[in-house]
């Protein structure tokens, strides 16, 4: 029996991966709802609410299905059919691939909207929300249609009679692919990755460059009407910028860990802190989308002054 498979009897590794999923499901469920009320009660929407508010809607989802198939994992029950692990696992992958992509976009977004009207890349600034919504689909559909062989690979492991699968959850375990399969996966998966990553790079890169040009010139002018603007601008970029970096590391780590999966097969500790590492942006991003609204964290801290003066 594969080592993994005993994970449902590690209670405090059940515990944490549960408590992660429970705060990440009510940290976006709110920012969700918030930018709801917000749309419905006819505020003036950013550039930025659109793909914030389907990042949250896209984490909720994720980690929805990863609670799921969590109790596959830590759980010990029935089991699932095929039919049920390739839906579970395939959704799972998909949105894990919606999240990079519109990461990646609120990025590029981001670093047009902080540039200036003589810059190049202000130009879009009128057509951006419309020219990323179409670029997060084409990107979506693109990566779903590189994600199909799970339909093949992704497999009931009751119906398995050989030792050399990866393992997913009890239910569901991974086939081995072709080597010829297995290279033409692994090469549009790192282009995938090395194209959005590279894209993120690129726009936090230009970021920095525009918030240090604005501190320069705060720095010269003595009027305080700029520095406060410049000091509005570095702290709304420097949440994209602490979030963009955040990613970028935890894919880079996924993609380490998805790589060398074999290495792993036997070590439930591995497997149980990828598990863990994998969902931790999901998790983090909407307390830190929510920082930076004033209406929140005014409202936030009305509460906590009520509750300390009950």
């Amino acid at each position: 029996m594969n080592e993994n498979s005993r994970l449902h009897t590690h209670s405090n590794i059940r515990n944490t991966f549960f408590s992660e999923i429970g705060i990440g499901i009510s940290g976006n469920s709110f920012l969700l709802l918030f930018h709801i009320i917000k749309f419905f009660r006819g505020h003036r929407p950013r550039l930025t609410d659109l793909p914030i508010g389907l990042l949250s809607l896209i984490h909720l989802l994720m980690l929805l299905v990863a609670a799921v198939i969590a109790t596959d994992i830590f759980i010990s029950w029935r089991g699932w059919n095929d039919i049920i692990c390739k839906f579970l696992v395939y959704l799972y992958r998909s949105l894990r691939g919606l999240s990079l992509c519109t990461t990646s976009m609120l990025s590029v977004l981001q670093a047009i909207i902080l540039s200036p009207r003589s810059y190049c890349l202000a130009k879009f600034k009128r057509k951006s929300s419309h020219n990323i919504s179409c670029a997060i689909i084409f990107l979506s559909v693109l990566y779903m249609s590189i994600s199909s062989h799970l339909f093949i690979s992704i497999t009931a492991t009751l119906n398995l009679t050989m030792n050399n699968f990866l393992y997913v959850s009890q239910s569901c375990s991974l086939l081995p692919l072709s080597y010829l399969m297995q290279s033409m996966y692994s090469t549009l998966l790192v282009l995938r990755e090395v194209f959005l990553i590279g894209l993120m790079v690129l726009s936090t890169s230009y970021m920095v460059a525009l918030l240090c040009m604005h501190r320069k010139q705060a720095q010269n002018l003595q009027g305080t009407s700029l520095s406060l603007k410049a000091s509005a601008e570095q702290r709304a970029t420097q949440t994209i910028l602490m979030l963009m970096t955040f990613f970028v590391l935890m894919s880079i780590f996924d993609s380490i860990v998805s790589s060398s999966r074999a290495m792993f097969l036997d070590d439930s500790t591995c497997y149980s802190i990828y598990i863990f590492v994998m969902h931790i942006y999901a998790t983090v991003s909407p307390f830190v989308f929510m920082s930076t609204e004033k209406h929140l964290v005014n409202f936030f801290r009305s509460m906590c002054e009520w509750i300390i003066n009950m």
